[in-house]
């Protein structure tokens, strides 16, 4: 199949062209008819799958005629990394239109998003908190809103916004098409959609569950050789972009500023950062002016990176889902990616629940030549193995859940960039070593 297929107007068919889009990818291919024809939308896929376009193309086609400069779409995502991301996606399929989208979210002044407000913008992309600020003080008419679409709605139920959707909710037209897109399905999340949506079709692509085309591994380590395992990782691995993932915003900073003292090409992205900041760590991870981002998983919602090969868990996640977010960052449009995942004993809990619904043992790695002094990564892979047959948790190692649904084996993977060489699995056999790919500075 063809965007052509889709019939939509010659200017967006420009657009497309001119973005680089060749094939539409399964979400696409499913959810774009059914926008068009004004169905209410569930979309259930996992990060990286192409749904911002798959809403946003539709969309642009209804508004190729009707009323301009009344708020006439609304999309509201969880963070502003997000919702940057997906104006910034309208602007790029919409130049040729005579289409406004305006970003409205916190961290920035009012006084910009006022003013694009009142010059009249037919789709608003927006963060809960803020866009309840422009509500309450009367900036923003949303009586004429068409479409409605939730982006990453588990995302928000997991930062507490559900409230503040209720809210906005209410100022909402009654009649008009939503569009509710999840990765996951908690129950918070499942019924909102059954309140919200009208008779909805569903699109789900595969399993709710991390995509394919992504090679997992873990390496025991402890928290003091985890500084040393990264660099010695970095310096042996064959990456392209690299995305490393901490549990606080604090040990991102530190991390990024060893990457930088040690030579290569890093940045940060974590919530204590000002939003040009913010955008300008972004901006350099995307043009390659950065080969290395750490980051924060609020921080990192709406990094619109294809070329990432390598997803490294510094720490690992609180729940399942969050695994699920942060891995999604690489294998995107269906490339391959590597997710590396550093795991000291207390974390097994929560390897034993992303097992389960990945439907299959994540391998164990050690790396060669890396001084482990008196710690014995096999030691702790014994010491997990023997506690497997005990009864897993619910996915609550930090107060999360695991709402991620059904299992199933992966094919392996061959070919590719894989950075896999060069390391060795429990079972000895050694992989091909290639040279490193993650650029220093110079």
């Amino acid at each position: 199949m063809k965007f052509a297929d889709f019939s939509l107007d010659a200017r967006l068919n420009g657009a497309i062209e001119a973005v680089g889009y060749e094939t539409p990818t399964p979400i696409q291919e499913q959810a774009i008819p059914l926008v068009l024809s004004g169905r209410d939308v569930l979309g259930l896929a996992q990060t990286g799958t192409g749904k911002t376009a798959a809403f946003a193309l539709p969309i642009l086609q209804r508004l190729t005629s009707g009323p301009l400069r009344k708020v006439r779409v609304l999309v509201v995502a969880p963070t502003r990394e997000l919702a940057e991301q997906i104006h910034q996606t309208f602007v790029d399929l919409g130049k040729n239109l005579r289409v406004t989208s305006t970003p409205i979210y916190g961290g920035v002044s009012k006084r910009p998003q006022l003013a694009a407000l009142r010059r009249g913008a037919e789709i608003v992309v927006a963060c809960p908190g803020r866009l309840l600020d422009h509500i309450g003080e009367g900036d923003i008419d949303l009586s004429n809103v068409e479409v409605l679409v939730l982006d990453e709605a588990d995302r928000m139920c997991d930062m507490g916004f559900l409230p503040d959707i209720r809210r906005i909710l209410k100022h909402l037209p009654s009649q008009r098409q939503t569009l509710f897109f999840s990765a996951t399905m908690p129950d918070d999340i499942r019924s909102l959609s059954a309140e919200i949506l009208d008779n909805p079709a569903t699109v789900q692509i595969g399993m709710i569950a991390p995509a394919e085309t992504v090679s997992h591994a873990i390496y025991p380590i402890t928290e003091k050789l985890k500084n040393r395992l990264l660099l010695e990782m970095l310096k042996q691995t064959a990456t392209g972009r690299v995305l490393v993932f901490t549990r606080t915003k604090r040990r991102a900073r530190n991390l990024a500023l060893l990457l930088v003292n040690e030579g290569y090409n890093a940045s940060a992205l974590q919530g204590n950062m000002a939003q040009n900041r913010r955008q300008e760590s972004i901006d350099g991870f995307r043009d390659g002016k950065y080969d290395i981002m750490v980051a924060t998983d609020i921080a990192s919602r709406g990094i619109d990176v294809t070329e990432i090969s390598h997803v490294i868990n510094f720490d690992i996640t609180d729940t399942v889902d969050a695994y699920t977010h942060r891995i999604g960052r690489t294998g995107r449009a269906e490339q391959s990616g590597d997710a590396f995942t550093f795991v000291t004993e207390s974390d097994e809990a929560m390897v034993r629940d992303i097992e389960k619904v990945l439907g299959e043992p994540l391998e164990r790695r050690r790396l060669p030549d890396f001084d482990y002094g008196d710690f014995v990564p096999e030691r702790q892979t014994a010491i997990a193995q023997s506690q497997q047959n005990r009864p897993a948790s619910n996915g609550n190692r930090r107060g999360g859940r695991n709402h991620l649904g059904g299992g199933g084996n992966r094919p392996p993977r061959s070919g590719g960039n894989s950075s896999r060489s060069g390391q060795r699995s429990w079972s000895g056999n050694p992989r091909q070593q290639r040279s490193p790919g993650t650029r220093r500075a110079g």
